[in-house]
């Protein structure tokens, strides 16, 4: 991938950043091939501020970070398109992107998502998800029939906060096993987008 860092005077390109499981455009910063490689070796977004004449990473000081998921490069080779997990609000105005723009309800599921990666990745022995995905894809489909059959039950009841709490816990493991046999939430949207251009 050769980045053309000559077209602008200043020797930074564009970067738009798009969350990896909403598609949303959070925000846009510039970056230089100095930040390109902090980028990548810290996993975090980090860019050169213009103002201040320096590498910064996003939520360095906020603790909101954009974790790097991949880059891409446009036609002409001077803009960058990335994609990232937002670990809090992206604006500093506390907005989820820099269009004054909040969550849609379902976007709140990439938290839980994000956590359920990390424990995969970087396994934590007093995690409960962790232990879960020690013992393996049997174990973790076992529990999410039990799951399922807890919500049926609960289903037949008239009790809200038992039924609505089963449900969680159902969605809760189903996240989990998606991530057992390596997809996410996104892959699901995919096909059910797929489904509906067909009807």
């Amino acid at each position: 991938m050769e980045i053309n860092f000559s077209k602008y005077s200043d020797g930074l390109v564009p970067a738009i950043v798009q969350d990896e499981l909403t598609r949303k455009v959070l925000m846009l910063g510039f970056m230089n091939q100095e930040a390109v490689d902090k980028t990548k070796e810290l996993g975090k977004l980090t860019f050169y501020s213009r103002s201040n004449k320096r590498l910064w990473t996003k939520g360095e000081e906020s603790g909101h970070f954009l974790m790097f998921k991949s880059l891409a490069l446009d036609c002409d080779q001077d803009t960058l398109l990335i994609q990232a997990i937002p670990t809090g609000p992206v604006c500093h105005t506390g907005s989820d992107t820099c269009w004054n723009e909040k969550k849609e309800p379902g976007g709140f599921l990439q938290e839980p998502e994000g956590i359920i990666r990390k424990r995969k990745s970087n396994p934590d022995e007093n995690s409960y998800v962790a232990g879960l995905f020690k013992k393996g894809i049997n174990k973790i489909a076992q529990k999410l029939g039990e799951e399922c059959v807890e919500l049926i039950i609960e289903s037949k009841d008239q009790d809200d906060s038992l039924f609505l709490n089963e449900a969680a816990d159902l969605l809760f493991h189903y996240l989990i096993l998606l991530q057992a046999k390596g997809h996410n939430l996104q892959d699901i949207v995919d096909v059910l987008k797929g489904r509906n251009i067909k009807k």
